[in-house]
């Protein structure tokens, strides 16, 4: 069982960016498809972008297309979130979530699908 462990949140003012981390540990992070999600106060958790295992393919929620990148390094057992041109709205708590699952597909975008999960890690963005 793989535990992930957020980090890189805080305060940006809008237009500008944060790069989020999750190591993970405790596990064979390399097969693991890995995904970032978020959730603001009062409303669902919501899919933000996600990776797979080999690191070669990557699938983003519309409102994220253009301005957050997701990567990884598996020699480093980490998953980032370069987030740019933040927006108000992009406030929220971000979680990163591993899919143990091998043959899933790129676009795996319900929370529901993912095997683990951090805390999560406060961004706020001041307008």
């Amino acid at each position: 069982q793989v535990q992930l462990v957020e980090s890189g949140g805080g305060l940006v003012q809008a237009g500008g960016s944060l790069r989020l981390s999750c190591a993970a540990s405790g596990g064979t992070f390399s097969s693991y498809h890995m995904g970032w999600f978020r959730q603001a106060p009062g409303k669902e958790r919501k899919f933000v972008a996600r990776i797979m295992r080999s690191g070669g393919s990557t699938y983003y929620a519309t409102s994220v297309k253009g301005r957050f990148t997701i990567s990884r390094d598996n020699a480093k057992n980490t998953v980032y979130l370069q987030m740019n041109s933040l927006k108000p709205e992009d406030a929220a708590v971000y979680y990163c979530a591993a899919d143990k699952h091998l043959f899933s597909s790129r676009a795996v975008t319900t929370a529901g699908e993912y095997d683990y999960w951090g805390q999560g890690t406060q961004v706020t963005v001041s307008s």
